[in-house]
């Protein structure tokens, strides 16, 4: 009795008689490893990267001067160092203001009160008070700021303090980004070299990261305990300088 033939196997019988090569089939309709799990596909290879740390500056005039101002009174009471010293502030104000400084620009920081001792062989004796206010003042023209120094010492005479000056920019935002700016330029020309020198070429930005920025202002030396008549000392202005560095990762290719 012939035996039934597969479809399988007919299919063989009949590329065989055609002088064709036989398929083998799949043990199973997929390829399947032993773990029973269809096999990745191979990953591809990551690509080269480079990082590099780009710095940048940017300098600019300063549009205006803070000024620490003051003034201080010693007498033998309470009431009478504070009565001094209310004179005294009350003249600085009025000559900050006629220097066209608005009232918004003047602000008070700190009021005090309290004894003053003479120490003498290791004992201590109360010699007063002395009561002091200080004052911030925004000079927006820094080219007037040595004529406010010397109408707030002219006013104040003895009890006038000049703390501080410094110039700065009222905003300064527009001189950091410019300082990011070459940052980030210094960064990509310096990737650029290093892909050159490779026998690569920069592909894309793959991160970016600020690793930091700086600010100086010029502050010109000055005394807390400047006697009447400092306001005469021309002062310098200098310049403003913003810095600031990034970390840049590129790929190359």
């Amino acid at each position: 009795m012939p035996v039934p033939r597969t479809p399988v196997t007919a299919i063989a019988v009949t590329l065989l008689a055609l002088g064709l090569p036989a398929l083998v089939a799949p043990t199973t309709a997929a390829a399947v490893t032993a773990g029973g799990h269809t096999p990745a596909a191979r990953t591809a290879a990551a690509p080269a990267t480079v990082t590099v740390t780009g710095e940048g500056s940017a300098v600019g005039d300063p549009d205006i001067a803070l000024v620490g101002a003051g003034v201080e009174a010693v007498a033998k009471t309470t009431q009478a160092a504070l009565k001094a010293q209310n004179t005294a502030s009350a003249a600085l104000l009025r000559a900050v203001r006629a220097q066209g400084i608005a009232d918004e620009d003047i602000r008070t920081e700190n009021v005090s009160l309290g004894p003053v001792y003479d120490y003498t062989d290791g004992e201590s004796t109360l010699k007063g008070y002395q009561a002091a206010q200080t004052f911030s003042i925004k000079v927006r023209k820094p080219a007037a700021t040595g004529a406010l120094l010397q109408a707030i010492t002219d006013a104040t005479g003895n009890a006038g303090r000049i703390d501080s000056v410094v110039f700065d920019l009222d905003d300064r935002r527009p001189l950091q980004a410019r300082a990011r700016a070459a940052a980030h330029d210094d960064a990509h020309a310096k990737a650029a070299q290093y892909a050159r020198l490779s026998g690569l070429h920069l592909g894309r930005l793959v991160s970016l990261s600020e690793g930091g920025a700086g600010y100086v202002t010029p502050s010109p030396s000055v005394s807390a305990d400047a006697p009447a008549g400092f306001g005469g000392v021309p002062l310098a202005q200098g310049e403003i300088k913003a810095t600031a560095t990034v970390t840049a990762v590129y790929e190359l290719v």
